[in-house]
């Protein structure tokens, strides 16, 4: 595995697979306006995806609940740390109303970790997931959840307001936890998948992100173990680092890594598989569930 605090190779220029085009679209348009009109959080916005013009112009949005700073430092991520505000007792109403006048066919909710919190913010995770269901009836819910430190009465609060799918990104390879996600554990990523998987009937999605220093198998046996998890969606991404303050990107995955890793991991048994430089955990996350076996 490289250095990757010192890789002379961490900053060198993007290669030409990652380049994306100005998103746009009469539905983009539409969604910008109206994210922006109500003040809502997105990932989509904040993380600066690479897919936000196909992801909305498809109806599809990922809002981040409990606040904008996390009480975890996780060294890939550019949400802010500390300075943790009480949450707003009001946003899970002010979440469903705001998703029922956008009109979307599918959304996707996540949050920053609440450590802080008694319950870690799993009692709001499922008043806000029960809101939305009863004001958008037809819209489906995907739950991009924390790890809860691996609790397993935390994570059945979520699981029993029953989102359409169950998320939790494993993000990356055990070796790596350390310094990637000094906060977390990944025997606490792969508990979430398991319990959910085990005492509901939902379907289970995680992410990995590559680049980091991970060997290919590692990936592979990470996917192995996603997949004894109970995790039947996955998504596979390339990391870019938000900034030089954090992690650097250690290798550029080529796109036929990518497409070997989609092969292998539809070879395992996964229902369905988004493997690609550009992915994120939510691309093309209705596609996803529609295409559960």
């Amino acid at each position: 595995m490289k250095n990757v605090l010192h890789d002379p190779f961490s900053y060198q220029r993007k290669p030409e697979w990652l380049r994306i085009s100005l998103p746009g679209g009469a539905n983009y348009t539409r969604l910008k306006e109206s994210v922006k009109r109500h003040g809502l959080n997105t990932v989509c916005e904040s993380a600066s995806c690479p897919n936000i013009g196909e992801c909305w112009n498809m109806g599809t949005l990922t809002l981040m609940i409990l606040g904008e700073s996390c009480s975890r430092a996780c060294r890939y991520c550019d949400v802010p740390t500390g300075n943790l505000a009480p949450p707003n007792k009001e946003e899970p109403e002010e979440v469903a109303k705001t998703l029922a006048l956008l009109k979307l066919q599918y959304a996707v909710i996540t949050s920053v970790d609440r450590d802080d919190l008694e319950d870690a913010g799993a009692s709001h995770w499922s008043e806000t997931i029960r809101k939305v269901k009863h004001l958008c009836p037809d819209m489906k819910v995907e739950a991009l959840i924390p790890d809860f430190q691996g609790k397993e009465n935390l994570i059945a609060t979520v699981c029993e307001a029953k989102p359409h799918v169950l998320a939790h990104n494993v993000e990356t390879v055990p070796s790596l936890y350390k310094m990637v996600r000094p906060q977390g554990r990944y025997e606490w990523s792969l508990k979430v998948l398991e319990f959910a998987q085990k005492h509901f009937d939902f379907p289970v999605k995680s992410s990995l992100m590559l680049g980091l220093g991970e060997s290919a198998d590692e990936v592979k046996i990470v996917m192995k173990d996603l997949l004894l998890s109970g995790c039947r969606l996955l998504t596979l991404g390339q990391y870019l680092s938000p900034s030089k303050k954090h992690l650097p990107v250690v290798e550029y995955i080529h796109p036929d890594k990518f497409a070997e890793f989609y092969e292998f991991g539809m070879f395992l048994g996964f229902d369905h598989i988004e493997s690609g430089p550009l992915v994120r955990s939510s691309y093309l996350a209705e596609r996803q569930f529609s295409m559960l076996k």
